[in-house]
């Protein structure tokens, strides 16, 4: 979990929807592997599936590649 995360978890900021899901997005995509500007990239495109781009890396695609991909 990267700063911003552990911030907002500390200081109990109000977040909207929209918020928590780019955060939430962010954070599985952290998980299966992207680097935190990839994730970040991924993430705030919505037309990109959450599940495609975190299977690609679960399927041993190079995360250049993936980005490739779906950006």
């Amino acid at each position: 979990m990267d700063a911003v995360h552990v911030e907002v978890l500390e200081q109990g900021l109000a977040l909207s929807e929209d918020e928590r899901v780019l955060l939430g997005r962010v954070d599985a995509l952290e998980r299966a592997g992207y680097a935190e500007e990839a994730a970040v990239a991924v993430a705030l495109r919505r037309d990109i599936d959450l599940h495609r781009a975190v299977d690609l890396l679960a399927r041993g695609c190079p995360q250049a590649t993936a980005l490739r991909i779906l950006l």
